[in-house]
């Protein structure tokens, strides 16, 4: 990488040059000038994680705690430190740009994305999402915060009409990408899919010029999301600087034809241009070479780091009678679905292939002292749990061999061209590159492996593909999906929904797992499919199956043996996931069932949820200990271990309101789109400013989560620097921990306008601040806020931010509901401000 003149070498590109430069050159890259110096950047998927540009046998790599699990830690400096991590992944994958943070706003618990941003508070998940970008860009690596905006749910992203007020737009929808900006200073910005108000937002010019650069004075580069284009000069006009992927399907030669019919100036095209460039120079910080190979990191310290993050943002959401901690010294019995497996990530984009993981039950094994029972109770999954991990391969490692042919499977003598060992059974095969191949379409592959029943019974396999697939275990046909496919929600939605087959197995005996699968070009749905590129995907699947009432009634015995009792549930990525939204809160089938038992049989029991965003908890006044452990990540299970044992004293804050139940939610009739048309008609009541100003009970409040030890508030005092627009609003108290641990507490500062003239919410959040104290101490607390953000609602009239004056309530707390700290404030004077 070299630095460059970006004006020397504009004024040096030929016109079809400037085309390509607009767009990518493959799924990855942005499209090189050898002859003038340019390289090709290097982009990777997040957020969780740097993905690397491969599909097929991707490089390891970390697995970040799940977005709401990173906002509930509240913890800035935390924030920053894993973006220096994210930027030391980049650097080892050889990626310039990483796409993330993602900073959408859940408005309802429904979005199948929502596992992946930061909450459903505006001002919480700007600030996270700035100091993740801080962390990066001190490493050199080009933060991409997405998707702009008011991308929340999965319906019909790429056509969806979201219709939404102004006041709503720049109050919630906007406010994170703001803050952001302001404080992070990212070096791009991806655009989303959807429309707003009738407008595809990549083609928007009042969001992409009027908004973002004019008035907030972004600089940097913005891009589109993964075929988010439908038009050639529409984009540009509007400030859509780069197309990704590559090949372009909008720009190159149709956007210098465009040009030749006028249809587009030269000075918007380069505009344009100069923004690439711009990121091409500053990436140059980055020390990445062209084309840099991937490797995997996998430190200790990033070990010890994610395993830090994960348990900082599991939340203590009931404690009675200080069940928790746990006795390491005495025997425990764990439970359920999430036990044995690791719960560490949502689906789709954040699919990865992660360095390990530790599973819930491996950790409490590895820190008891004492016995460690273990009962299934019930499965979680919406399809059969992945196969690999089940399997063994010729040579007796874990996991499956896999044969790559040019030939189908008729072919009797057939020779294979390549082979591979592995232990994920979800994949692409997109990237898979050989010398031998015919051409991208134009393969078959056998993949095979040994599975040991160990248990007598009958089998569940289940195959989903896109192409065509058929399974057989010791040479009987199980499962075949090559005919009256049906489309599913996986592989893009390109993919067919699972198939499953069912065989008899007896325990001890090793059977033979064979499954032949071919390209997309096999499969009749690509007819139909209105995807542009087709690599071929498939998930094979497998478990015994359960005897529902026995396998409860098992478990309920188990819990009533032990004094200990930990039930690990949930959900897993196959029910949150990009793709698709989901269609109640509830928890997977007989989950609910499975609770009550234990709770019934041992009232003790501590219950450990799973999920990135809201779930149903019909039980929960049985159970007296619960814990939100979301999705956390490599280092998901020791983390609760560490919590569930004391080792790291709990101190996560839920950055989402746990409604009761569905229809309580203020997205509930608005959550679904009609003809395209999704309403925003819960306007900026989103989240606890709803349930707060309608006095709506809920399960768990916005902000909520107990610790170990307990605190006290006091001597709230208020001081102001500056006038109007440029004053500072400082909150500052006394925080004691009382209790006899050490701790961390979050200090939540809310406003409440006493007389405002026009509706507000009864209190938003407008500033924060984590501390830690030693048991027995106090810390003086201070929470510097920006007056002119704190006060602030947009004037529709006016079409600018405005203070009114007036009486404001200061409220203190712990929590957005209980107790409060209060003091009155007074803005003496009405203003207005535009920008940042």
């Amino acid at each position: 990488m070299c630095d460059i003149n970006v004006e020397e070498v504009l004024s040096k590109l030929t016109v079809a040059e400037k085309c390509n430069l607009t767009a990518g050159s493959d799924f990855a890259h942005t499209f090189p000038i050898p002859r003038l110096g340019i390289p090709a950047l290097r982009t990777s998927d997040g957020p969780n994680t740097v993905r690397g540009t491969r599909f097929f046998n991707s490089t390891p790599t970390i697995c970040l705690p799940a977005g709401p699990a990173l906002a509930a830690t509240w913890n800035r400096a935390l924030l920053q430190e894993i973006g220096g991590l994210l930027g030391d992944e980049c650097i080892a994958k050889g990626s310039h740009v990483l796409l993330g943070p993602c900073i959408n706003i859940p408005r309802s618990p429904l979005g199948g994305r929502g596992q992946e941003a930061f909450g459903e508070d505006p001002m919480l998940a700007g600030v996270l999402a700035a100091y993740m970008c801080r962390g990066m860009q001190e490493k050199g690596i080009i933060a991409t915060p997405k998707h702009f905006v008011c991308s929340d749910q999965e319906q019909g992203c790429f056509s969806m009409n979201c219709i939404v007020t102004e006041r709503a737009l720049r109050e919630i929808y906007l406010m994170p990408f703001m803050l952001a900006i302001k404080l992070g200073d990212p070096g791009a910005i991806m655009a989303a899919y959807n429309k707003i108000n009738g407008i595809h937002v990549s083609e928007d010019k009042r969001i992409l010029q009027t908004i973002l650069r004019e008035e907030w004075g972004f600089q940097g580069l913005v891009m589109s999301d993964w075929h988010g284009l439908y038009s050639t000069t529409g984009p540009i006009r509007a400030g859509l600087d780069l197309e990704m992927p590559g090949p372009s399907q909008w720009r190159g030669k149709n956007l210098a034809h465009s040009l030749l019919a006028d249809r587009l100036t030269n000075r918007a095209l380069d505009n344009c241009v100069r923004n690439v460039l711009k990121m091409v120079k500053g990436a140059a910080r980055s020390n990445i070479q062209v084309d840099a190979p991937e490797r995997p990191l996998n430190r200790e310290q990033d070990r010890e780091l994610l395993r830090r993050a994960a348990a900082e943002s599991i939340v203590l959401m009931k404690n009675n009678n200080n069940i928790l901690p746990l006795d390491p010294t005495r025997s425990i019995a764990v439970i359920g679905p999430n036990a044995a497996i690791a719960a560490y990530r949502g689906g789709r984009i954040a699919h990865l292939r992660p360095y390990y993981t530790v599973t819930p039950l491996e950790a409490i094994r590895q820190r008891s002292e004492a016995e460690v029972a273990f009962a299934q109770g019930v499965y979680n999954h919406k399809e059969r749990p992945l196969l690999g991990h089940q399997l063994k391969t010729k040579s007796g490692k874990l996991g499956f061999d896999m044969y790559v042919y040019t030939e189908p499977s008729t072919i009797t003598d057939r020779k294979p061209v390549d082979h591979y060992e592995f232990l994920n059974s979800c994949g692409y095969f997109f990237n898979y590159e050989h010398p031998e191949r015919i051409d991208k379409e134009n393969w078959h592959v056998n993949i095979e492996g040994f599975l040991t029943a160990t248990e007598s019974g009958p089998y569940d396999f289940g195959v989903s593909v896109q192409g065509t697939a058929s399974l057989y275990v010791d040479g009987k046909l199980v499962v075949d999906n090559t005919h009256n496919q049906t489309f599913g929600e996986g592989f893009f939605r390109a993919g067919t929904i699972e198939v499953v087959g069912t065989v008899n197995l007896v325990a001890g005996q090793t059977y033979n797992v064979l499954v032949h699968w071919a390209g997309a070009h096999t499969s009749e749905l690509i007819k139909n499919s209105p995807l542009t590129f087709h690599p071929g995907g498939i998930r094979l699947g497998g478990c015994m199956k359960l005897d529902v009432e026995s396998s409860i009634a098992a478990a309920a015995k188990l819990a009533a043996e032990f004094d200990q009792v930990v039930v690990l549930a949930g959900l897993m990525g196959d029910w949150e996931t990009e793709g698709s939204d989901r269609a109640n809160i509830d928890l997977p089938e007989h989950t609910d069932d499975l609770i009550t038992r234990v709770l019934e049989a041992n009232s003790k029991a501590v219950i450990c949820i799973s999920s990135g965003s809201p779930v149903a908890m019909p039980w929960v006044d049985k159970a007296a200990t619960l814990l939100h452990v979301w999705y956390g990540g490599n280092e998901t299970g020791n983390a609760i271990s560490d919590v569930l044992y004391g080792d790291v004293n709990p101190s996560g804050k839920l950055p989402l309101s746990f409604p009761i139940r569905l229809s309580d939610n203020p997205a509930y009739l608005y959550s679904r789109a009609e003809r395209r048309r999704l309403l925003y008609g819960e306007d900026i009541y989103v989240g606890y400013r709803f349930y707060d100003i309608m006095a709506k009970e809920v399960l768990f409040p916005f902000g909520h989560g107990l610790s170990y030890t307990q605190f006290a508030l006091s001597d709230l005092s208020l001081a102001v620097d500056g006038k109007e627009e440029h004053a500072t609003l400082t909150v500052k108290l006394e925080v004691a921990n009382v209790g006899d641990r050490d701790g961390s507490e979050t200090v939540q500062v809310y406003i409440q306008p006493e007389a405002p003239s026009v509706g507000r919410p009864l209190r938003e959040l407008k500033g924060f601040e984590k501390v830690t104290i030693p048991k027995q101490a106090k810390a003086t607390v201070t929470v510097p806020m920006e007056l002119k953000y704190a006060m602030a609602f947009w004037d529709e009239a006016e079409e600018r931010w405005v203070c009114e004056k007036g009486i404001y309530t200061i409220q203190v707390g712990t929590s957005s509901r209980g107790k409060f700290l209060e003091q009155r404030f007074e803005v003496e004077q009405t203003f207005w401000w535009q920008g940042l």
